[in-house]
């Protein structure tokens, strides 16, 4: 009996220090390869029935892929030779040839968000979106990353007042500021959190030294601030 429990404990050390942090380099390999530079975001997809959810996402995406340290078109002006393209529907692109965005543009991969969810709730104070995102090469067509998360914005407030009054007004309060929150401002916390662990571009700090950096889930489920 106790010769059993001693190799049951050894079995599970065994397995437990075999459990190693999956790396950037391991779960995105071809983000190194290709190297890509210049990003197209494209429009988003929209599968919810907030039909507003695909421009107020668009304009969230620019910075935090920015801030990875890569070079990306102005949204504003890759919004409007979609439309003139009719490419302002990129379902149609997903799984196409992106030689033209790259010929016409220089991009070196585009940027596809699919929004499944955005809901508020006023009551309790948060907002959630659920978005997949999916980079990937105009010169190869791989995917080079993607990641999903449903990320909640909590907005709710608490204040020092305590008791019943404090508590309604606690909760009169944090309506308002779910109400009042900009979806912008949502979205972008969202992209943010999801491609925190994206391998960064040439104008990062930790260009091409992020290799062994840990790599999160495909799928995320948080709530921040």
């Amino acid at each position: 009996m106790k010769k059993n429990i001693i190799l049951g404990l050894v079995a599970l050390l065994m397995s437990s220090c075999a459990e190693q942090v999956t790396t950037r380099l391991a779960q995105y390999p071809k983000m190194y390869d290709e190297k890509p530079l210049a990003i197209a975001v494209m429009p988003p997809i929209n599968q919810t029935n907030f039909v507003e959810a695909k421009d107020y996402f668009y304009t969230t995406l620019y910075a935090p892929l920015c801030e990875k340290g890569y070079y990306v078109f102005s949204p504003m002006m890759t919004m409007e030779m979609f439309q003139s393209e009719s490419a302002y529907d990129a379902e149609q692109f997903i799984d196409a040839d992106l030689s033209q965005f790259r010929n016409v543009l220089g991009a070196d991969a585009a940027m596809f968000t699919i929004i499944k969810s955005w809901k508020r709730n006023k009551i309790g104070g948060t907002l959630t979106a659920g978005v997949e995102y999916i980079l990937r090469s105009t010169k190869t067509g791989e995917t080079l990353y993607k990641r999903e998360g449903l990320i909640s914005v909590d907005t709710s407030i608490h204040s020092s007042g305590g008791g019943l009054f404090g508590a309604l007004v606690d909760l009169a309060a944090t309506a308002v500021a779910t109400a009042a929150t900009d979806k912008v401002v949502a979205g972008r916390r969202c992209t943010v959190y999801v491609l925190s662990d994206m391998p960064e571009g040439r104008y990062g700090t930790m260009y091409d030294k992020d290799q062994n950096m840990p790599a999160g889930q495909s799928y995320v489920k948080a709530t921040v601030k």
